[in-house]
């Protein structure tokens, strides 16, 4: 299955909140941003430079946006990008919405991340 993806800019933050708490202003500033609320915990994925001093985070990452729509009965889609990045060593963050998928990868190691997805066949846009 050859896709087709895209390097959205800037870096991005995976922020850790503690549950229970409204989800901050800051967290929904900028293109791109995501929030999930589970047992435990609320996690925000955000424009890095939007995260304030002393909220548990991990920053430096790039983010790759698969050009959708697919439809929820095919499968393999995130497998398809996913095991050519296991086989370069290149951990992940990957979130889900309605039409598409985003994976995130280190920013220290998006250009090993697109030569692997590329030699897998897939068309990166950068």
């Amino acid at each position: 299955m050859s896709l087709t993806l895209s390097v959205l800019g800037g870096e991005y933050a995976v922020c850790q909140l503690p549950s229970g708490i409204a989800p901050p202003a800051w967290a929904f500033r900028g293109e791109f941003w995501s929030m999930t609320c589970a047992p435990g915990e609320l996690s925000v994925v955000c424009a890095a430079a939007n995260v304030p001093d002393g909220v548990r985070a991990e920053k430096g990452w790039a983010a790759l946006r698969l050009h959708g729509p697919f439809e929820f009965t095919l499968t393999g889609i995130l497998a398809s990008i996913l095991n050519p990045l296991r086989d370069a060593g290149v951990g992940i963050f990957a979130l889900s919405t309605f039409d598409t998928d985003y994976v995130l990868v280190s920013a220290v190691r998006l250009g090993d991340a697109v030569s692997a997805l590329r030699v897998a066949g897939h068309t990166v846009r950068e």
